[in-house]
Protein backbone atom coordinates (compact mmCIF):
# COMPACT_ATOMS: atom_id res chain seq x y z
CA UNK A 1 0.00 0.00 0.00
CA UNK A 2 1.23 3.14 -0.68
CA UNK A 3 2.36 5.91 2.09
CA UNK A 4 0.03 8.57 2.34
CA UNK A 5 1.94 12.23 2.12
CA UNK A 6 0.32 13.73 4.78
CA UNK A 7 0.82 10.47 7.17
CA UNK A 8 4.43 11.00 6.21
CA UNK A 9 4.11 14.93 7.38
CA UNK A 10 2.43 13.58 10.75
CA UNK A 11 5.21 11.66 12.13
CA UNK A 12 8.47 14.70 10.57
CA UNK A 13 8.27 16.25 14.25
CA UNK A 14 9.24 13.38 15.90
CA UNK A 15 12.05 12.44 13.02
CA UNK A 16 13.01 15.72 13.88
CA UNK A 17 13.81 14.59 17.25
CA UNK A 18 15.11 11.07 16.45
CA UNK A 19 17.18 13.20 13.89
CA UNK A 20 18.38 15.29 16.56
CA UNK A 21 19.42 13.00 19.07
CA UNK A 22 21.72 10.79 16.61
CA UNK A 23 22.84 14.52 16.05
CA UNK A 24 24.30 14.99 19.36
CA UNK A 25 25.54 11.32 19.99
CA UNK A 26 27.51 11.72 16.57
CA UNK A 27 28.77 15.14 17.72
CA UNK A 28 29.70 13.04 21.25
CA UNK A 29 31.93 10.78 19.71
CA UNK A 30 33.42 13.83 16.81
CA UNK A 31 34.44 15.90 19.44
CA UNK A 32 35.99 13.23 21.43
CA UNK A 33 33.55 13.28 24.74
CA UNK A 34 32.61 9.57 23.44
CA UNK A 35 35.73 7.21 22.66
CA UNK A 36 35.85 5.31 19.33
CA UNK A 37 38.43 2.91 20.50
CA UNK A 38 41.15 1.49 18.28
CA UNK A 39 41.58 -2.58 17.34
CA UNK A 40 44.29 -4.25 16.75
CA UNK A 41 43.28 -4.89 13.19
CA UNK A 42 42.55 -2.51 10.25
CA UNK A 43 38.78 -2.28 9.84
CA UNK A 44 36.53 -1.75 7.31
CA UNK A 45 32.96 -0.80 7.78
CA UNK A 46 30.30 -1.89 5.33
CA UNK A 47 27.22 0.26 6.21
CA UNK A 48 24.36 2.72 5.50
CA UNK A 49 21.74 5.22 6.72
CA UNK A 50 18.66 3.37 5.68
CA UNK A 51 16.84 0.62 7.75
CA UNK A 52 16.79 -2.12 5.62
CA UNK A 53 18.52 -4.16 2.60
CA UNK A 54 20.73 -1.97 0.85
CA UNK A 55 23.08 -5.22 -0.69
CA UNK A 56 25.64 -4.81 2.27
CA UNK A 57 26.05 -9.29 2.28
CA UNK A 58 27.50 -9.16 -1.17
CA UNK A 59 30.00 -6.36 -1.02
CA UNK A 60 31.30 -7.78 2.03
CA UNK A 61 31.51 -11.08 0.40
CA UNK A 62 33.45 -8.93 -2.91
CA UNK A 63 35.98 -7.47 -0.11
CA UNK A 64 36.54 -10.84 1.27
CA UNK A 65 37.21 -12.78 -2.09
CA UNK A 66 39.37 -9.45 -2.83
CA UNK A 67 41.59 -9.07 0.28
CA UNK A 68 41.56 -12.63 1.82
CA UNK A 69 43.71 -14.44 -0.25
CA UNK A 70 46.37 -12.06 0.55
CA UNK A 71 45.48 -11.03 3.99
CA UNK A 72 44.18 -13.26 7.31
CA UNK A 73 40.79 -11.35 7.44
CA UNK A 74 38.02 -12.02 9.77
CA UNK A 75 34.36 -10.77 9.31
CA UNK A 76 32.68 -9.38 12.48
CA UNK A 77 28.60 -9.51 12.98
CA UNK A 78 26.20 -7.97 15.19
CA UNK A 79 24.54 -11.33 14.60
CA UNK A 80 21.17 -9.69 13.99
CA UNK A 81 18.36 -12.15 14.88
CA UNK A 82 20.05 -15.26 16.34
CA UNK A 83 19.10 -16.76 19.45
CA UNK A 84 22.28 -16.31 21.27
CA UNK A 85 24.19 -13.30 23.03
CA UNK A 86 27.56 -12.39 23.53
CA UNK A 87 30.49 -12.89 21.00
CA UNK A 88 30.97 -16.07 19.34
CA UNK A 89 32.78 -17.61 16.27
CA UNK A 90 31.45 -19.57 14.34
CA UNK A 91 32.86 -23.05 14.01
CA UNK A 92 31.25 -26.79 12.63
CA UNK A 93 28.44 -26.44 15.18
CA UNK A 94 27.20 -23.03 14.23
CA UNK A 95 23.94 -22.44 13.00
CA UNK A 96 21.80 -19.36 11.98
CA UNK A 97 20.29 -19.79 15.23
CA UNK A 98 23.66 -19.16 16.67
CA UNK A 99 25.28 -16.63 14.87
CA UNK A 100 22.47 -15.13 12.49
CA UNK A 101 21.34 -15.86 8.92
CA UNK A 102 23.81 -13.40 7.25
CA UNK A 103 27.04 -14.60 8.99
CA UNK A 104 26.09 -18.07 8.92
CA UNK A 105 26.26 -17.59 4.76
CA UNK A 106 30.04 -15.82 5.34
CA UNK A 107 31.10 -19.01 7.34
CA UNK A 108 29.33 -21.82 4.64
CA UNK A 109 31.25 -19.65 1.88
CA UNK A 110 34.63 -18.76 3.77
CA UNK A 111 35.41 -20.75 6.64
CA UNK A 112 38.17 -21.96 7.05
CA UNK A 113 40.08 -19.57 5.23
CA UNK A 114 38.39 -16.18 6.95
CA UNK A 115 37.15 -16.15 10.50
CA UNK A 116 33.62 -15.26 10.79
CA UNK A 117 32.30 -14.32 14.42
CA UNK A 118 29.49 -12.32 15.58
CA UNK A 119 29.42 -9.42 18.77
CA UNK A 120 26.78 -6.95 19.73
CA UNK A 121 30.07 -5.02 21.17
CA UNK A 122 32.37 -4.80 18.35
CA UNK A 123 35.14 -3.46 20.14
CA UNK A 124 35.15 -6.54 22.64
CA UNK A 125 34.15 -8.74 19.29
CA UNK A 126 37.48 -7.51 17.40
CA UNK A 127 39.52 -8.02 20.68
CA UNK A 128 38.33 -11.18 21.36
CA UNK A 129 39.37 -12.18 17.14
CA UNK A 130 42.64 -10.95 18.44
CA UNK A 131 43.37 -12.91 21.14
CA UNK A 132 42.30 -16.05 19.43
CA UNK A 133 44.08 -15.15 16.51
CA UNK A 134 46.34 -12.32 16.22
CA UNK A 135 47.43 -13.24 12.72
CA UNK A 136 44.61 -11.55 11.47
CA UNK A 137 45.07 -8.05 9.75
CA UNK A 138 41.83 -7.26 8.14
CA UNK A 139 38.65 -6.74 10.10
CA UNK A 140 35.26 -6.55 8.28
CA UNK A 141 32.55 -5.25 9.85
CA UNK A 142 28.91 -5.95 8.59
CA UNK A 143 26.23 -3.02 9.18
CA UNK A 144 28.33 -0.63 11.70
CA UNK A 145 28.58 2.43 9.91
CA UNK A 146 26.33 3.78 12.94
CA UNK A 147 28.47 1.34 15.61
CA UNK A 148 30.79 4.40 16.29
CA UNK A 149 32.60 3.25 19.13
CA UNK A 150 35.40 1.26 16.66
CA UNK A 151 37.68 3.16 15.19
CA UNK A 152 37.67 2.25 11.48
CA UNK A 153 40.05 2.60 8.68
CA UNK A 154 37.84 3.05 5.77
CA UNK A 155 34.05 3.94 6.29
CA UNK A 156 32.24 2.27 2.56
CA UNK A 157 28.43 3.95 3.16
CA UNK A 158 25.65 1.86 0.39
CA UNK A 159 23.24 3.97 -1.19
CA UNK A 160 20.11 2.03 -2.38
CA UNK A 161 19.39 3.19 -6.13
CA UNK A 162 15.18 2.40 -4.90
CA UNK A 163 15.95 3.70 -1.82
CA UNK A 164 18.45 6.90 -2.04
CA UNK A 165 18.71 8.28 1.15
CA UNK A 166 19.13 12.37 0.03
CA UNK A 167 15.61 11.94 -0.09
CA UNK A 168 15.00 10.31 2.87
CA UNK A 169 13.87 11.30 6.29
CA UNK A 170 14.99 9.86 9.24
CA UNK A 171 12.47 7.78 11.47
CA UNK A 172 9.55 7.63 11.89
CA UNK A 173 8.71 9.69 9.12
CA UNK A 174 10.88 7.84 6.47
CA UNK A 175 13.32 5.24 7.15
CA UNK A 176 16.68 6.39 7.84
CA UNK A 177 19.09 5.59 10.80
CA UNK A 178 20.41 9.54 11.62
CA UNK A 179 20.30 12.45 9.61
CA UNK A 180 21.48 12.97 5.94
CA UNK A 181 24.47 14.31 6.65
CA UNK A 182 26.00 11.47 8.40
CA UNK A 183 26.93 10.96 4.77
CA UNK A 184 29.92 12.81 5.55
CA UNK A 185 31.77 10.12 7.58
CA UNK A 186 31.88 7.82 4.48
CA UNK A 187 35.20 7.39 2.73
CA UNK A 188 33.41 6.41 -0.15
CA UNK A 189 29.82 5.70 -1.56
CA UNK A 190 29.03 2.60 -3.45
CA UNK A 191 25.15 2.89 -4.90
CA UNK A 192 24.01 -0.30 -5.35
CA UNK A 193 21.04 -2.27 -6.95
CA UNK A 194 21.42 0.02 -9.93
CA UNK A 195 19.43 -0.83 -13.30
CA UNK A 196 21.83 -2.43 -15.73
CA UNK A 197 21.96 0.17 -18.29
CA UNK A 198 22.22 3.41 -16.10
CA UNK A 199 23.38 6.47 -18.42
CA UNK A 200 25.95 8.73 -17.37
CA UNK A 201 23.33 11.79 -17.09
CA UNK A 202 21.54 9.60 -14.80
CA UNK A 203 24.83 9.30 -12.63
CA UNK A 204 26.22 12.55 -12.91
CA UNK A 205 22.71 13.61 -11.09
CA UNK A 206 22.93 11.24 -8.68
CA UNK A 207 26.64 12.16 -7.59
CA UNK A 208 25.82 15.87 -7.61
CA UNK A 209 22.66 14.59 -4.77
CA UNK A 210 24.99 12.06 -2.71
CA UNK A 211 28.02 15.03 -2.82
CA UNK A 212 25.27 17.41 -0.87
CA UNK A 213 26.17 15.58 2.00
CA UNK A 214 29.89 13.96 1.93
CA UNK A 215 33.54 15.95 2.11
CA UNK A 216 34.71 16.89 -0.94
CA UNK A 217 36.28 14.24 -3.32
CA UNK A 218 35.04 11.13 -2.00
CA UNK A 219 34.11 8.83 -4.64
CA UNK A 220 30.87 7.51 -5.69
CA UNK A 221 30.73 3.96 -7.40
CA UNK A 222 27.66 2.06 -9.03
CA UNK A 223 27.05 -1.51 -8.85
CA UNK A 224 24.46 -3.69 -10.02
CA UNK A 225 22.80 -6.95 -8.42
CA UNK A 226 24.02 -10.33 -10.44
CA UNK A 227 21.90 -13.11 -10.12
CA UNK A 228 23.76 -16.37 -11.02
CA UNK A 229 22.70 -19.53 -12.06
CA UNK A 230 20.15 -21.46 -9.49
CA UNK A 231 21.62 -23.55 -7.64
CA UNK A 232 19.85 -26.76 -5.88
CA UNK A 233 20.05 -26.77 -2.17
CA UNK A 234 23.10 -29.42 -1.96
CA UNK A 235 24.72 -26.71 -4.44
CA UNK A 236 24.61 -28.55 -7.57
CA UNK A 237 23.60 -26.61 -10.78
CA UNK A 238 19.49 -26.63 -11.36
CA UNK A 239 17.50 -26.23 -14.59
CA UNK A 240 14.56 -24.02 -13.60
CA UNK A 241 11.38 -23.36 -15.17
CA UNK A 242 7.74 -22.89 -12.86
CA UNK A 243 8.64 -21.43 -9.70
CA UNK A 244 7.35 -20.49 -6.30
CA UNK A 245 9.09 -18.11 -4.66
CA UNK A 246 9.73 -17.57 -1.10
CA UNK A 247 12.25 -14.83 0.17
CA UNK A 248 12.08 -13.20 4.38
CA UNK A 249 14.65 -10.40 3.22
CA UNK A 250 14.19 -6.67 3.75
CA UNK A 251 13.01 -5.77 0.27
CA UNK A 252 11.94 -9.11 -1.79
CA UNK A 253 10.61 -6.62 -4.76
CA UNK A 254 13.73 -6.64 -7.08
CA UNK A 255 14.61 -10.91 -6.40
CA UNK A 256 11.00 -11.09 -7.35
CA UNK A 257 10.96 -9.01 -10.04
CA UNK A 258 14.14 -11.01 -11.26
CA UNK A 259 12.32 -13.92 -11.44
CA UNK A 260 9.21 -13.03 -13.38
CA UNK A 261 11.64 -12.23 -15.91
CA UNK A 262 13.05 -15.55 -15.98
CA UNK A 263 11.05 -18.20 -14.99
CA UNK A 264 7.06 -18.93 -14.68
CA UNK A 265 6.61 -17.85 -10.92
CA UNK A 266 3.44 -19.77 -9.49
CA UNK A 267 3.39 -17.90 -6.60
CA UNK A 268 5.11 -15.75 -4.09
CA UNK A 269 5.48 -16.23 -0.28
CA UNK A 270 6.63 -13.24 1.31
CA UNK A 271 8.42 -13.63 5.50
CA UNK A 272 9.70 -10.70 7.00
CA UNK A 273 13.05 -10.05 6.99
CA UNK A 274 15.90 -12.38 9.08
CA UNK A 275 12.58 -14.94 9.29
CA UNK A 276 12.97 -17.67 11.51
CA UNK A 277 11.72 -20.75 9.63
CA UNK A 278 9.73 -23.73 11.34
CA UNK A 279 8.79 -26.90 10.07
CA UNK A 280 5.06 -25.61 9.27
CA UNK A 281 6.65 -23.01 7.30
CA UNK A 282 7.92 -25.99 5.04
CA UNK A 283 5.05 -27.68 4.98
CA UNK A 284 3.21 -24.43 3.96
CA UNK A 285 5.64 -24.02 0.70
CA UNK A 286 5.13 -27.22 -0.62
CA UNK A 287 1.20 -28.31 -0.10
CA UNK A 288 0.13 -28.58 -3.26
CA UNK A 289 3.65 -27.89 -5.15
CA UNK A 290 3.19 -29.66 -8.66
CA UNK A 291 6.34 -31.89 -9.53
CA UNK A 292 7.71 -29.56 -12.13
CA UNK A 293 8.04 -26.62 -9.98
CA UNK A 294 10.65 -25.74 -7.28
CA UNK A 295 10.47 -23.59 -4.68
CA UNK A 296 13.48 -20.93 -5.38
CA UNK A 297 14.64 -18.55 -2.16
CA UNK A 298 17.40 -16.20 -1.63
CA UNK A 299 20.72 -17.46 -0.45
CA UNK A 300 20.00 -16.26 2.82
CA UNK A 301 16.88 -18.28 3.60
CA UNK A 302 18.70 -20.76 2.00
CA UNK A 303 21.11 -21.15 5.17
CA UNK A 304 17.87 -21.09 7.02
CA UNK A 305 15.54 -23.69 5.72
CA UNK A 306 18.23 -26.39 4.58
CA UNK A 307 18.57 -27.56 7.79
CA UNK A 308 14.64 -27.75 7.49
CA UNK A 309 13.75 -29.38 4.41
CA UNK A 310 16.93 -32.02 4.62
CA UNK A 311 15.27 -33.10 7.93
CA UNK A 312 11.64 -33.48 6.13
CA UNK A 313 13.49 -35.09 2.98
CA UNK A 314 11.84 -32.62 0.46
CA UNK A 315 15.13 -30.75 -0.12
CA UNK A 316 15.18 -31.89 -4.23
CA UNK A 317 12.01 -29.67 -4.10
CA UNK A 318 14.21 -26.46 -3.38
CA UNK A 319 16.74 -24.07 -5.05
CA UNK A 320 18.21 -20.79 -4.45
CA UNK A 321 19.89 -18.31 -6.61
CA UNK A 322 23.00 -16.43 -5.39
CA UNK A 323 23.35 -12.88 -5.83
CA UNK A 324 26.66 -10.91 -5.84
CA UNK A 325 27.63 -7.44 -6.72
CA UNK A 326 28.87 -6.35 -10.03
CA UNK A 327 30.77 -2.76 -10.77
CA UNK A 328 30.54 -3.38 -14.36
CA UNK A 329 33.31 -1.47 -16.31
CA UNK A 330 33.72 0.78 -12.88
CA UNK A 331 35.23 -2.44 -11.29
CA UNK A 332 38.68 -1.46 -11.68
CA UNK A 333 38.39 1.76 -10.69
CA UNK A 334 36.94 0.86 -7.34
CA UNK A 335 39.46 -2.02 -6.52
CA UNK A 336 42.16 0.33 -7.55
CA UNK A 337 40.26 3.15 -4.80
CA UNK A 338 40.00 0.50 -1.79
CA UNK A 339 43.30 -1.49 -2.46
CA UNK A 340 45.40 2.04 -2.23
CA UNK A 341 43.52 3.16 0.73
CA UNK A 342 44.41 -0.28 2.79
CA UNK A 343 48.10 -0.97 0.65
CA UNK A 344 50.13 0.64 3.18
CA UNK A 345 48.29 0.11 6.46
CA UNK A 346 49.07 -3.65 6.77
Amino acid sequence: MKELPWIKNAFLPLSWIYGAITDVRNFLFDKGILHAQKVPQKVIVVGNLTVGGTGKTPVIEYLTRLFSEQITTAILSRGYGRETKGFIEADSSATAATIGDEPFQFYTKFSPDTIVAVCEKRVDGALKIHENHPDVKLLLLDDAFQHRAIRRDINILLNDYNRPFYEDHPFPAGILRERRHGAKRADAVIVTKCPAALGIQEKERIIENIRHYTRPGVPVFFATTRYDLPRSYEGAPVQLKNVKMAAGIANPLPFAAYLTTRFVVTDQKVFPDHHNYTPSDVEDLIKNLKNDTFVVTTEKDMVKLKPLVVSKGCAGRFAYIPVSVDFGDEEQAFVQWVTSQTGDRF
